[in-house]
Order: C-alpha cells, then structure tokens, then sequence
C-alpha cells in the first residue's frame, strides 16, 4: 500500500469518554471510525490509490491526522481535483468544525450545514479524532428532529409520522384502539348507575338531590379534561408532570371553590333550598379537585409506560371522575339534606 490510508472500527475515546459512544441522540452515536484517514504529507495521487478496493462507511471526505489527532478534512472533491503529487497538507481545511462527542445531534447536523460542509468530526476533549459524522446520517438527523418538532407543535407525542399514521389508519385498526376504552367506559356507567341505585332510599326521600346529579359530573369532567390536555401538551413539549403538578392541583381547587361559591346563592336562590345548595357547592369543590388529581395521575402514568396518553387516558379519566363525582355527591348531599 502506498499511502497511509486505513480503515478504523469504532471510535477509539478512552477514560470517560467512552460512555458517550452509547449515549442516545448524540455525535458520538452516529460518528464512524471507519473512514478515509492519511497524514498530511501524503500525496493525493497515494491516498486515492490507497482507497481502492476498500470499503468505507462513508468516503466523502478524508480525514488528516497527526498521530491520533485532527489536523484537517480533505474533499473528495478537492482529492480528485488536484494533481497526484499534492500533500493533502496543502489542500486540506484546517480548520473545520468538529464537535465533541457529547455534543447533541441536532446542534451536530445543523453545525455541518451552516459550514457547507459533507460531514462533520467529531473529536474529543483531549483532541482525539473520534470519527465522522457522514452526510447521510446528517439528512437523517435533520429529518428526525423536522419530524419531533412538528410533532410538538401538533401538541401529540411521539413523531408526526406516528401521529398521520394514527390519523390514517384502516378502520379496523380505529376501533381497535378505541374500542377497548370505550368498553372501559362502558363499565364504569354501569358502575356509576349501581352507586345512584344504592341511594334509592335516599333519592327517594329528597328527589330534588337526583336534579344536580349531571351537573356536577359535567363540570368535574370539564375542569379534568382542561387540566388533561395541559400535561397531554407539556408531555409533547418535554414538560414534565412535576413540573406542573403543584400549581394544576391548586388550580383545581380554587376552580371548584369557584364553582361551588357561584352555585351555592344559585340554586339557593332558584330552589329555595339553603341544604342542596350547600351540598352541590361541597361537591363540586371536592370533585373538582380530585378530577385535577385525576387528570394529572393518568396521562403521567400512559407517559411513563411508554404509550400514548390521547387513546387511553381520556376515556379512563372520564370513567374514574364520573364514577368518583357521583359517589362524592350523593355521599355529601345524604350527609347535609338528610
């Protein structure tokens, strides 16, 4: 072999460093050691020469090093450009951008593209060459973090293309998705109706109690179903549950406090009865306050076993707050009217 062209596995990171070869979504995942390498004093007619008949992940560009650091990138372009006896030394960029092994990908790819250039290198703290980043890989970099962040802006998790691929999908597959949920909820009616008809006696010593019975389940649902779709959108964002947990939960509370204050003159007021009233008022602060919990606990949970919070925590919430609210209710209005 006339040049001093090899081939290299993986990229050679010692000490720490090499930890950062498994990290997910960064330079070091996708760099390549097993690319074109010379040293500046080689000639452009050896380095071809010693590219032929060897197999390279990716051949664009040939990296110049001085023992085990990066002295410069050299083109294919400009390789086949020049005359045979040209050092890569002259011809070489020597100073192109690289990026440390750390370095997230998204930042890696558009770094290559604002410098024009084929590839990327990537080196590590103490200066060693660690591999590159080829232009493919980059297009894909790029494509993937399009397709995260038009995702994030649909406010869904996941990649756009899961989400069209959800959207268009064969009706089989429609109620397949949905139709266990459904059935779940299907079942907590029924339970719902069960804990109504354990109150007949009750119901039907004071039937004005069964009159507020759909309101105060609407409301509590309505107030889970906005505190539902706040972390539903921060999960998309990276906003985790925590981080929001506190302040929804007191939201809750102060909006059922709302509600029941603005009920209570209400249907005191309509009805003439100062018992119901504070018994809906009660009711819609505890059960507005438990849907928040609620709508919190479920999607942060689908979230953490990897599945996806708009199929199942809708509906699931929807039956636990319904069945919750009418318990809470009928519990409250047989303690204060009867």
């Amino acid at each position: 072999m006339t040049g001093t062209v090899w081939d290299r596995g993986e990229p050679r990171l010692a000490g720490p460093d090499t930890a950062l070869r498994a990290e997910l979504r960064t330079a070091a995942q996708h760099a390549s050691g097993n690319v074109p390498v010379a040293v500046a004093t080689d000639t452009a007619g050896q380095v071809l020469e010693g590219m032929r008949g060897r197999a390279f992940d990716s051949a664009a560009v040939v990296a110049v090093l001085d023992g085990d650091r990066l002295r410069g990138l050299v083109t294919l372009e400009r390789l086949l450009a020049a005359p045979a006896a040209t050092p890569l030394g002259e011809i070489m960029d020597d100073a192109p951008p690289v990026v440390a092994p750390s370095t997230a990908q998204e930042r890696a790819a558009w770094l290559a593209v604002q410098h024009a250039e084929p590839t990327l290198a990537v080196v590590d703290d103490a200066g060693r060459f660690a591999g590159l980043v080829a232009a493919p890989t980059l297009l894909g970099v790029l494509l993937e973090e399009h397709d995260e962040d038009m995702a994030r802006l649909g406010g869904f998790l996941g990649t756009a293309a899961t989400a069209r691929s959800s959207t268009t999908e064969p009706v089989l597959r429609r109620l397949s998705h949905r139709l266990p949920w459904l059935l779940l909820g299907l079942a907590g009616a029924l339970l719902a109706a069960v804990i109504v008809g354990s109150f007949e006696e009750q119901l039907g010593q004071e039937v004005l109690i069964a009159y507020f019975v759909p309101g105060v389940v609407y409301m509590a649902d309505a107030v889970g179903t906005q505190t539902e779709a706040l972390v539903i959108r921060g999960l998309s964002l990276g906003i985790g549950v925590r981080r929001i947990a506190v302040r929804e939960v007191v939201t809750g509370v102060l909006l059922g406090a709302f509600l029941g204050g603005l009920a209570l003159p209400l249907v005191w007021a309509l009805w003439g009865r100062a018992d119901v009233a504070v018994a809906v008022a009660l009711a819609l602060l505890a059960a507005s306050s438990i849907a928040s919990l609620i709508a919190l606990a479920l999607p942060w949970l689908f979230h953490r076993f990897g599945k996806d919070p708009a199929f199942g925590s809708g509906p699931l919430a929807t039956v636990i707050q319904d069945v919750l609210t009418v318990a809470i209710y009928l519990l409250v209005a047989t303690a204060v009217v009867l």
